[in-house]
């Protein structure tokens, strides 16, 4: 794992406990599938970028 990969991976770890959060405190749909959204884009990404793939 490179270091942009790790950011990425946790990064998109800490969107999902953000989601978690709001959807606690039920906060707006379309807020939540905005932060969804991006934290699948920081996870695939992060994933994608793992040197396993080669």
């Amino acid at each position: 794992m490179n270091g942009l990969s790790t950011i990425l991976i946790v990064f998109g770890l800490f969107l999902v406990g953000g989601i978690v959060s709001f959807v606690k405190q039920k906060m707006p749909m379309n807020l939540i599938v905005l932060l969804s959204i991006g934290a699948a884009m920081c996870l695939v990404a992060g994933v994608m970028r793992l040197e396993v793939w080669n």
